[in-house]
Parts: C-alpha cells; sequence; structure tokens
C-alpha cells in the first residue's frame, strides 16, 4: 500500500522535471534550425511563429483561456510585446548565422540579467548580496566570449552584439507584458503575441531581401516545433511547479546543448577560456533568475512566451 502512495508522487515530481529539461533541450535546438532553413534567417522567424499560430489558439482554446472579448489594454500591452518579440527574433536569428550557437544561446537568454539591472534602475536601488557577484561574473564572461569571438573574426563578434540586442530586448517584451500575463492564460498571451510578431517578421524579411518560401521545409517546421511548440509549451507546463532559482539551473541545458549541436553539426571547438566565459554568464543567469522578485518591486512571470 505504501508503494502505491510513492509511485504516483514519484511520477508526479518526475513529468514536471523532465518537461524542464525537454523543454529546454527544445528551445537549443532551435538555432540548428536557423542555421539549416533555406530560406532567411528572419523569414525563418517568421515561419516559426506564423506555423505555430494556429496550434497555440487551439491550446488556448482547450484550456478554457479567452481569445476574444479580452480588455483592450491588455490586448495593446500583448501586441506591443508581440513586436518587442518580432524584433528579439530577428536580432537573435541574424546572430545566429554569424557566432556560435552556445555565444547565441547565452546572450539571446540575458533577458533575465536585463531585467535584473532594469529592477535597479526602476526602484532606484543597488544591488546586494549575490547580485553584485552575479553582474561581475556576467560582465566577465561576456567580455571573455566576445574577445574569443573577436579573436576567431570580427563577424563572429558582430553575431555575439545581435544576440545580445535580441537578449534586450526580450526582457522589453517581458515587461511589457508582465500585468498582462497574470489577467490572461500563457498560451492566449502566446497566440496573441505571435499574431503580433508574424507580420513585423514577414516585413523585416522582405525589406531585407530575404528568401521567404523554403524549398526544404523540413527546417522551418522543425523550428516551429522545437521552440514555439515543444520548447514553449513544456515549460509554460513545467515553470508552474518550480522557483525562479530551479528554471535558471535548468536553463544551463541549453547552451550545453547548443555547443555540443554546434561542436557536432558545424565544427564548432570550445576551448578551455570559452568554457570558462560561459559559465560565468550562465551562473549570472541563474542567480538573476533566483533574485527575479526581488529586483523587481512587484513580483514578475517569467514563464517564456
Amino acid at each position: 500500500m505504501q508503494a502505491d502512495r510513492i509511485a504516483p508522487s514519484r511520477l508526479a515530481l518526475a513529468l514536471p522535471v523532465a518537461a524542464l529539461v525537454a523543454g529546454n533541450v527544445a528551445l537549443a535546438l532551435g538555432p540548428c534550425f536557423v542555421r539549416l532553413a533555406d530560406t532567411g534567417p528572419v523569414a525563418a522567424g517568421f515561419w516559426r511563429v506564423a506555423l505555430a499560430l494556429p496550434v497555440l489558439a487551439l491550446l488556448a482554446r482547450t484550456n478554457r483561456q479567452p481569445l476574444l472579448g479580452l480588455p483592450r489594454g491588455a490586448v495593446l500591452a500583448v501586441m506591443a510585446g508581440g513586436v518587442f518579440f518580432a524584433l528579439d527574433i530577428a536580432a537573435w536569428h541574424v546572430g545566429i548565422g554569424l557566432t556560435r550557437l552556445a555565444n547565441a544561446t547565452l546572450f539571446g537568454n540575458a533577458g533575465s540579467l536585463i531585467l535584473m539591472v532594469w529592477g535597479f534602475i526602476a526602484w532606484r536601488r543597488l544591488p546586494k548580496g549575490r547580485e553584485w557577484p552575479a553582474l561581475v561574473a556576467a560582465l566577465a564572461g561576456a567580455a571573455i566570449l566576445m574577445g574569443r569571438s573577436f579573436e576567431i573574426s570580427p563577424r563572429t563578434l558582430l553575431g555575439d552584439v545581435f544576440c545580445l540586442v535580441a537578449g534586450i530586448l526580450y526582457a522589453g517584451y517581458l515587461i511589457l507584458l508582465q500585468d498582462a500575463r497574470q489577467r490572461l492564460g500563457g498560451w492566449s498571451v502566446l497566440t496573441w503575441s505571435c499574431l503580433a510578431s508574424a507580420p513585423v517578421l514577414l516585413a523585416i524579411a522582405l525589406l531585407a531581401g530575404e528568401r521567404i518560401v523554403p524549398q526544404d521545409w523540413g527546417p522551418v517546421v522543425g523550428l516551429a516545433i522545437s521552440s514555439q511548440l515543444i520548447g514553449q509549451g513544456l515549460l509554460v507546463y513545467a515553470l508552474r511547479h518550480f522557483s525562479p532559482l530551479v528554471i535558471g539551473v535548468a536553463l544551463l541545458c541549453q547552451p550545453a546543448v547548443a555547443a555540443v549541436v554546434g561542436w557536432v553539426s558545424f565544427g564548432e571547438v570550445l576551448t578551455g577560456v570559452d568554457v570558462l566565459g560561459i559559465a560565468l554568464v550562465a551562473s549570472a543567469l541563474v542567480v538573476a533568475r533566483a533574485a527575479g522578485d526581488s529586483t523587481l518591486a512587484k513580483p514578475t512571470d517569467r514563464t517564456p512566451a
């Protein structure tokens, strides 16, 4: 009888853990699909959100989350956030093609750290406790990685800059949506933000003269499934079960998987100095996630969208 009671509790814990790890692994595979796509990088971002949009809307309806009759202010905030999300994807996808996958994944996830800094500015306070070491580690790690990129090629350094810009834009997206997410369901927010993101990404891709329609649909379909559906979907499920610190630690799966994919698929070899830089930035991201509620006076839902 006792074994029967233990088994369900273990299963109840195992499912969120598996979802958390699998979600991060799926998100880490996204940059590989961007590189493999025969469209332009921004066009790949358009297909990422456009192909996922009908499924997201269906998930919202299945989970009884409203898509119509929403407060006008909330819809406008989500739509504005969707524009930031589109600019984030555009900058990140361009950066993915110019730098190493591990760098792209780390810098693209810098939104948590930038939110922590935003909290210091918005609430006019200095860092305290472990926040100081996190900031120093982030600056040192970024300097190491960007210095190594410059040694490889100025083009690789430019890719790092694009990915950092993407991290800043993603932080703006989270700030714009922090109130709407408390009023609307996660799937509803995802649907409306993607609805705003898709036309912006398409417009940027057309203005850049990119190839829009792929000959091989595999990579863009894989990107939509891995990044927008499996990755985001599993994290939406898993993040309800864990503290920000656990989420931050799990995020370390992403640069690790990206580094392995970059090595196997594209011959990107990391040196010991690279690993040190990655470890410093990653540790700063973990602390930033854990310190999220203390750096923003109002708690912020960090669920990716």
